[in-house]
């Protein structure tokens, strides 16, 4: 997900959308304990995106307290 997409959204799905990626994060870090095969990239890209959401959301809780 790019950033650009991210700050289009509104703060509510913005919480949202983080919350079923650390979801979609806690299962892939425990597939692996079942030794299945899996795509590593997965797991770093819902990590970055995790970070971006987190990033835009804490960007407009500054800029409020700003006003």
């Amino acid at each position: 997900m790019k950033m650009s997409e991210i700050s289009k959204k509104d703060s509510e799905a913005l919480i949202a959308l983080g919350k079923q990626l650390r979801e979609e994060l806690r299962a892939f870090r425990f597939s692996g304990a079942g030794g299945r095969k899996r795509d590593v990239k997965e797991g770093k890209n819902a990590r970055r995106a995790v970070a971006r959401i987190e990033t835009e959301l804490t960007a407009r809780k500054l800029a409020s307290k700003a006003k």
